[in-house]
């Protein structure tokens, strides 16, 4: 099992409120609370015995603005770096600290963001993989061959999707491996994407159904009898610059360099006097008991 620890953590944080979770001081705990009881919900419910958590060691890769300005713009403080709510940030080192008590592995790597780390261990970890994500570009990792599924958070663990090849055409109406093709022509405003003008998510699935991916829809653009409607055919041709880059920034990268790791899931805490403390710490006894109860079972 992946775990995409920044989308899971975001949903934690804006999924609880600040005043139902918070230590002796009134420092917030929610998020930190929240990933926790999701990740003991996952473990109870689909038993997996490997676990690796990414992280984003550079949000916004410097390679991808390159290729596209626009790439999360909208997000960069005004000081630099991610808009994150003051409230929230002091909770990542804190949840960092616990899951390395309970003996859970996390990992990032510089110039990638989280979903370039699960995208390089979906395809060199041992099948099966179950990718757990919000985050819709993650739908191009399902792969069925190899046994690689995303479990889709995007209402929430407790309504997780699990999505193979089927799903994913059946949600947009374009396989798993044509997802980022698909993505880059009808764009993505949370990420920056602008897409093609005029071009929706129905016309990008009719596109990619007809023609295959962006490169066979160019090459289709330069052949007058291919059967393009001349307004189509302007759209595309306007943005001819902006496809030639988006599907390199919106595809995962699968060749990150990751160091050696255990990916092991036990069943007790690797540290359980460190998580006592850190529980009693930071009022978190009850996620961490829920935690540990779920890791038990699969004993």
């Amino acid at each position: 099992m992946l775990i995409d620890a920044p989308s899971l953590y975001f949903r934690a944080y804006f999924g609880i409120p600040e005043s139902a979770a918070r230590t002796a001081d009134g420092t917030p705990v929610n998020a930190v609370r929240g990933f926790l009881d999701m990740l003991a919900t996952l473990i109870r419910t689909r038993r997996p015995d490997r676990m690796v958590c990414a992280m984003d060691h550079d949000w916004r890769p410097a390679w991808r603005v390159a290729l596209l300005p626009s790439y999360k713009a909208h997000r960069v403080a005004p000081e630099g770096g991610e808009v994150v709510p003051d409230t929230l940030t002091p909770q990542v080192p804190m949840l960092l600290e616990v899951l390395a008590a309970v003996g859970i592995t996390v990992v990032g790597a510089g110039g990638y963001e989280a979903d370039d780390v699960l995208g390089t261990l979906s395809v060199t970890e041992p099948a099966p993989v179950e990718v757990v994500s919000g985050d819709r570009d993650l739908f191009q990792l399902v792969d069925d061959a190899r046994g690689v599924r995303l479990l889709y958070v995007g209402r929430g663990v407790a309504k997780l999707e699990d999505c193979d090849d089927a799903a994913v055409r059946a949600r947009y109406g374009v396989p798993a491996d044509r997802y980022a093709d698909f993505a880059a022509l009808r764009g993505d405003p949370s990420d920056g994407l602008p897409g093609v003008a005029g071009v929706g998510e129905k016309t990008a699935a009719r596109l990619v159904e007809r023609y295959g991916g962006l490169d066979a829809i160019l090459a289709a653009l330069d052949d007058p009898g291919s059967g393009f409607a001349p307004g189509l055919r302007a759209k595309l041709d306007a943005a001819r610059d902006y496809l030639a880059v988006a599907p390199k920034v919106v595809r995962v990268a699968l060749d990150v360099p990751l160091p050696p790791m255990p990916t092991a899931l036990p069943t007790a805490p690797a540290e359980p006097d460190r998580l006592l403390e850190l529980a009693q710490q930071w009022n978190l006894a009850g996620s961490c008991r829920r935690l540990v109860d779920a890791l038990a079972a699969r004993g």
